[in-house]
């Protein structure tokens, strides 16, 4: 009987690893990844949102989001996100790679949102992860006629897909936004070519600039009874 129990603990073991963030800036960490709920833009508009963890380990993370929001028809409520735990902080053009993985799908009624890459780096190793000098986004899926910050400046092939490149400014931080033409559903690809490109074609100064996070989300900004799926996310910088 002893030996049955044991079986069934550790059967069911996975289980105790779920969590639940449903508070605005709800937290969780656990094998080098952690996620928020952050609900960040919450007051432009109304509605819910939480955010569960459903694996996470060294070799990566699942979880996903349900969400409903209204009114602040063109204002972000929020980026619920799963990102790689970053604790020294290198230099961009330092980095060999940034190999990455993101398998997701979207379900709901009039769902406007992205799912995104979200990637701040600034000259200033210690800058606050909440914004930086620079924004990095990688828009993977684009529901309804929301658009990036900026205006629309090239289409670009970076590893082996077209891009949109927006370019805009939010406060004193430059974003460059690189949009797929149709979702990626599965992702798998060196988010440090997206750098590259940007350091040989739009003056990025890499060489000056520290990486400060490696997310991945979506950013809704209207919809009901929405659901991203993440079923598997990895990051890494080698």
């Amino acid at each position: 009987m002893k030996g049955s129990l044991v079986f069934l603990a550790g059967l069911f073991a996975p289980l105790a690893l779920a969590q639940s963030l449903c508070d605005q800036y709800s937290y969780y960490a656990n094998g080098g990844y952690e996620f928020n709920n952050n609900r960040w833009g919450q007051g432009s508009g109304s509605g819910s949102q939480c955010t569960y963890i459903d694996w996470s380990n060294s070799n990566g993370a699942g979880w996903h989001v349900d969400w409903t929001w209204s009114g602040g028809q063109d204002n972000v409520k929020a980026y619920p996100n799963s990102a790689l735990q970053i604790n020294n902080k290198r230099i961009v053009s330092s980095i060999s790679n940034m190999q990455s993985a993101a398998a997701w799908s979207y379900s709901g009624t009039n769902v406007r949102a992205n799912v995104a890459y979200d990637l701040f780096t600034a000259s200033d190793p210690n800058h606050s992860t909440s914004s930086g000098d620079y924004e990095l986004m990688i828009w993977l899926g684009r529901y309804g006629n929301v658009q990036p910050i900026g205006s629309k400046q090239t289409t670009v092939n970076i590893e082996g897909r077209s891009w949109e490149l927006w370019v805009g400014m939010n406060g004193s931080m430059k974003v460059f936004s690189f949009v797929a033409a149709s979702p990626v559903n599965n992702f798998n690809s060196d988010v440090k070519q997206f750098f590259n490109y940007l350091a040989n074609s739009q003056s990025y100064p890499a060489s000056r600039q520290y990486l400060l996070t490696f997310q991945f989300g979506t950013e809704p900004f209207t919809g009901s009874n929405a659901k991203l799926t993440v079923t598997n996310f990895n990051a890494h910088v080698n």
